[in-house]
């Protein structure tokens, strides 16, 4: 014999449809339901947007940065680069150990000037930079090993109305010495490529330049800044760093990705949470509504419960009944708020461009959030979570009213009929 008899479906999908002197109460029930149904999307929606956010900003800053990066003790240059990238090739986990120049700079062009970041890095590393060698709009790396090309962001390009050909300045804030007195070291290079990494801070602040070119313009002979290292398993970080340390001695420093990008991490979880709990705020106000909408019901209905009981239906009967009305609300607006969310999470970047092109306003900037499109990534098991949290508080919410509806006296509730 099932759980549910067909009895007691039967009575609760009637109670569930009410008549026009129990509008109020179908009302109540009606917001109950957009209630858990908004909330589980608006959950659905906002933790995969941020999952998304979360991953696509460390896919690019890991895509631009290495795994771990080695430099030398007390803020020193490496003037054995390649010896160090060697032994850290040699390590396990290890995909890739390149040697690089930064800097930052001021660059000029067409009478506009921005600080960037320059950095220096050999043809064959850059190729091996996904997010830069994928992501070349204009040009190609093929003369990147000349002496006098640089390959800039586009945003970068945009912002000083350069194009591919054109000459931009560099203007260092180490000083020459002249005759005449001191004065900024100055280099013009040819755009030999522009790419675009999807990141506004990357597309508008970098500029990399072959290695040598770099040594030279920032007076490094032999030398370089700091060893990236790219892993396999950019969470095994810390292990490969140990590992790393131990084969290098004691004359360097190494810090990893997680380091490096702590403050940015802790903050991104520390957002993600907060908002699930805020909005997990949004289901239990809605369960709240089933329980007042369920008790209301059950104080209608009292007459037709003492009635029942007076037949000989049990008690455990009369609170299945109940315990079905309500719950009914539940599973139909958890499972609603399931489509809902998860259709908007995979379209939500169509839906958009849809807003944008309707309203006429840039609704997603990349100035403000770092990416020129809105990211989302459906987590299976955060979805779970949330629809079993959903089900879970909308049959909790109808255990007290169908509790009082089983302890109902029908005699009681007859003589005041």
């Amino acid at each position: 014999m099932p759980f549910f008899s067909r009895f007691e479906w039967m009575l609760a999908l009637r109670y569930l449809r009410a008549r026009r002197q129990e509008g109020f109460i179908s009302v109540i029930a009606v917001f109950s339901f957009l209630g858990i149904m908004l909330g589980v999307a608006t959950l659905i929606i906002v933790m995969s947007v941020m999952n998304g956010f979360r991953a696509e900003l460390l896919d690019r800053i890991l895509g631009l940065n290495g795994h771990l990066t080695i430099q030398a003790e007390a803020g020193l240059h490496l003037k054995d680069y390649d010896r160090v990238a060697e032994i850290v090739a040699a390590v396990p986990g290890v995909t890739l150990a390149n040697p690089m120049i930064e800097g930052q700079v001021m660059a000029t062009a067409n009478n506009v000037a921005a600080g960037v970041v320059v950095r220096g890095i050999r043809q064959a590393d850059l190729s091996r930079e996904s997010a830069v060698a994928n992501g070349i709009r204009e040009g190609s790396l093929q003369d990147f090993d000349s002496d006098d090309v640089v390959v800039v962001g586009h945003r970068l390009a945009r912002k000083l109305g350069l194009r591919l050909g054109d000459q931009i300045t560099l203007i260092s804030p180490q000083s020459t010495a002249t005759p005449f007195g001191t004065v900024p070291r100055l280099a013009r290079y040819e755009i030999a490529g522009i790419f675009d990494v999807g990141m506004f801070e990357y597309d508008s602040n970098f500029v990399y330049m072959p290695f040598q070119a770099a040594q030279t313009y920032f007076r490094l002979p032999d030398m370089a800044s700091a060893v990236e290292v790219r892993l396999s398993e950019p969470e095994q970080a810390r292990r490969v760093a140990r590992e790393i340390s131990q084969r290098l001695g004691p004359n360097y420093r190494l810090y990893d990705w997680q380091q490096a990008n702590a403050h940015f991490v802790n903050a991104l979880d520390v957002e993600r949470n907060v908002m699930f709990l805020i909005l997990t705020l949004i289901i239990v106000v809605a369960a709240f509504n089933i329980i007042s909408s369920m008790i209301m019901l059950v104080k209608d209905k009292g007459r037709d419960i003492a009635i029942l009981r007076t037949m000989g239906t049990a008690r455990g009967t009369i609170m299945r009944v109940f315990v079905i009305a309500g719950a009914s609300i539940g599973v139909v607006g958890t499972a609603s708020g399931f489509v809902l969310g998860l259709a908007f999470a995979l379209n939500i970047e169509t839906i958009r461009q849809w807003l944008q092109n309707l309203t006429g306003t840039e609704l997603f900037s990349a100035e403000i959030y770092f990416l020129s499109k809105l990211p989302a990534k459906v987590d299976s098991s955060q979805v779970l979570y949330v629809v079993l949290m959903g089900l879970a508080l909308s049959f909790l919410a109808t255990l007290y009213p169908s509790w009082r509806a089983a302890r109902l006296d029908p005699v009681e509730a007859l003589r005041y009929e």
